[in-house]
């Protein structure tokens, strides 16, 4: 639950573009009706010290993977016969652990 206080009230200080400090942190926590461990505090304050959060957080979403869902069902839908190819390595697979004479629930 600290580390949420301390989250959120570190992107509060960012977005009002104040200074991420201990005590700044810890004014917005009591503010909320909240209290946190100054250790929690000093070790934000520690970690975003000289850093610009809201650049931290833009760049980190700019930098997030594409879904690879996507990237395959494209794939799948330009070459028509990827899907049977798959069941039948599938099907195969099923079959090579029924003839070592034991199954998934056995």
């Amino acid at each position: 639950m600290s580390d949420a206080l301390c989250s959120y009230a570190a992107l509060i200080l960012a977005d009002a573009e104040l200074e991420i400090s201990s005590e700044n942190l810890q004014t917005l926590v009591k503010a909320a009706g909240a209290s946190l461990d100054n250790a929690w505090s000093d070790v934000f304050a520690k970690a975003l010290a000289g850093k610009d959060l809201k650049e931290l957080l833009f760049s980190f979403a700019a930098s997030a993977p594409s879904s690879g869902a996507a990237a395959s069902s494209g794939a799948a839908a330009a070459s028509g016969d990827a899907a049977p190819a798959e069941e039948e390595a599938a099907a195969e697979e099923e079959e090579s652990d029924d003839e070592m004479g034991f199954g998934l629930f056995d």
